[in-house]
């Protein structure tokens, strides 16, 4: 029955005429309209074929018979598309043959985590390592540590797996680790190997050597290879037909010459290209220029950019905002006059002039600086801290500290407290302090003295070994010699920074006195691939040496 009509006036009646009235006859439909209807319901999905398990998927779907192409198109061009988009089927994994590494004692000493590392793979480990490991958990070094957190984490993945048969292999994605696909083999059984007689069998490394060579004629033709952080245990293997490769994971670059040089020389035709897209305008005594181009995607947020032209003016400038297609470049401050000297120093170069804007900008709060011997590294960071702790009062007061390896032989135990223990190890402090010390002229004697005391109360001395746990507050803190540390160790110290302190890390790449790093692996390198683009850190590195010509050529032809 249709509904009356409405009153045309305020509070009028409705018509009672209007009850009466018989209701319309829809038309019927037209014989294609009808068959339409029809294939519309054949085709569209029913609500008892709709599987709620798979996300909205169709059993119908996938109980239809297979049809000839001819009548899929024309079905296919009658359906109504749904409005619900069907969901793309995940990447097939790779199908290939996986492979079975055998690790060896000291990967899971050098990476506890290394169990995870290896993707859909699975892993080896003979019981001979597992003995090893026992027997270096004892102690307080960085291995003992590794070795205690690899016993961790195996007792976790068999607790994890009572129930399952070892023998089979045990699931590396049980303890939380979803992205591994591969599993954990244990040694439950003696395995029957020949090595050469000239290798002795009671060594640890000639049993692994040994099981390598059971697992590749028991798992044949599948790729059996042996893991190890040692050279010389990977040349037997090569040498005796086995696979053998190095943990490559823990090396943040592979070539130390691809390493982030914080600074980025422009193209001769720079100003040609950009003079009409190039925005320019003043605040203080900076000039800001935005452009975009080519160039951008090639830039980092810090990153410095320098052109250099003969007969046109030289523009030095820093990356300091990025969005989506354009660059805003902020040129600098030229600490090379003297009127802009820090404490006394002034840069003598392009790259310590880069160096010395990081240093004192107060939003930056984490600097890394790599160079060869004697290119101002430790200089130019204490200048900078005596200039704001004591000048600016932006800092408390300045803490130093290194990694205690020696070059030689150790001397054995040195006396006293922790700064007194420390003391030989800070020579560079002592030397660049003297450098310092000399740049104040105006003063006599009595008043150099003065001013020595005073800096030498504000700079305090740390060892590393004594870093766990602190926060430090507004403080100025040098990390030099910090191509000795390891990713880890580099953590631990970073992550001591409280509000308003400021990290400074100095190394020389070319000088690793630590067993076992490299420079792809350094802790340092791996700072500066990390903080690479960081709103709030900046790296540079120093390509010219300024000690003496003496020192300059040996670490070039040395």
């Amino acid at each position: 029955m249709p509904l009356p009509p409405a009153p045309s006036k305020r509070a009028a009646l409705l018509n009672t005429e209007a009850f009466d009235a018989p209701a319309k006859t829809r038309q019927a439909r037209r014989p294609s309209e009808q068959q339409e209807l029809i294939e519309r319901q054949a085709h569209s999905p029913s609500v008892e074929g709709f599987d709620r398990s798979t996300g909205g998927e169709l059993l119908q779907e996938l109980m239809a018979p297979e049809t000839p192409q001819g009548h899929a198109q024309t079905s296919a061009r009658k359906t109504v598309p749904s409005a619900r988009a069907v969901t793309k089927p995940k990447k097939a994994k790779n199908t290939g043959p996986t492979k079975l590494f055998v690790l060896d004692t000291n990967v899971l000493m050098h990476d506890p985590m290394c169990l995870y590392r290896f993707e859909e793979h699975d892993v080896f480990l003979p019981m001979i390592v597992l003995e090893e490991l026992d027997s270096n958990k004892k102690g307080m070094t960085e291995v003992a540590r590794n070795a205690r957190q690899t016993s961790r984490s195996l007792d976790a993945l068999v607790a994890h797996h009572q129930d399952a048969d070892i023998t089979t292999g045990i699931q590396l994605s049980g303890t939380g680790h979803r992205e591994v696909g591969g599993r954990l083999f244990f040694q439950t059984q003696p395995l029957n190997f020949t090595l050469p007689p000239s290798l002795p069998q009671g060594k640890a490394d000639n049993q692994i050597l040994g099981v390598v060579e059971a697992l590749r004629v028991q798992y044949a033709p599948r790729p059996v290879v042996l893991v190890s952080k040692d050279i010389n245990m990977r040349v037997k293997a090569r040498a005796l037909g086995l696979l053998a490769e190095d943990y490559q994971n823990d090396k943040t670059l592979e070539d130390g010459d691809l390493l982030y040089s914080g600074a980025l020389a422009l193209p001769h035709d720079f100003w040609i290209k950009h003079a009409k897209s190039v925005e320019s305008w003043q605040s203080g005594s900076q000039t800001f220029y935005r452009l975009s181009g080519p160039i951008v995607p090639e830039l980092h947020i810090n990153q410095f950019v320098y052109f250099e032209s003969p007969g046109e003016p030289s523009l030095y400038a820093r990356v300091t905002e990025i969005r989506g297609k354009t660059v805003v470049l902020k040129t600098l401050k030229d600490f090379t006059h003297l009127k802009n000297a820090v404490w006394g120093v002034t840069t003598r170069n392009r790259e310590q002039n880069f160096a010395m804007n990081l240093l004192t900008d107060p939003e930056i709060d984490f600097v890394t600086l790599t160079g060869t011997a004697g290119t101002g590294k430790t200089l130019m960071a204490l200048a900078a801290g005596l200039t704001q702790v004591l000048d600016d009062r932006r800092y408390t007061e300045i803490i130093m500290t290194r990694a205690t390896v020696s070059v030689g032989e150790d001397i054995g135990f040195l006396p006293g407290t922790e700064e007194e223990k420390m003391g030989p190890w800070m020579g560079a402090l002592d030397d660049n302090l003297e450098v310092l010390a000399k740049t104040e002229t105006s003063a006599g004697e009595w008043g150099r003295a003065a001013t020595n005391e005073l800096i030498r109360s504000r700079i305090k001395i740390k060892s590393l070994n004594f870093m766990r746990g602190r926060t430090f507050l507004n403080k100025y803190l040098i990390i030099d010699e910090a191509q000795n540390l390891t990713p880890k160790q580099m953590k631990t110290l970073i992550t001591r920074a409280g509000p308003g302190t400021k990290i400074i890390c100095m190394g020389n790449l070319a000088q690793i006195d630590t067993p076992y790093l490299t420079e792809g692996s350094s802790g340092l390198t791996f700072a500066v691939d990390r903080f690479k683009g960081w709103p709030h850190g900046g790296h540079i590195t120093l390509a010219r040496g300024e000690r003496s010509r003496l020192a300059d050529f040996a670490s070039d032809v040395l």
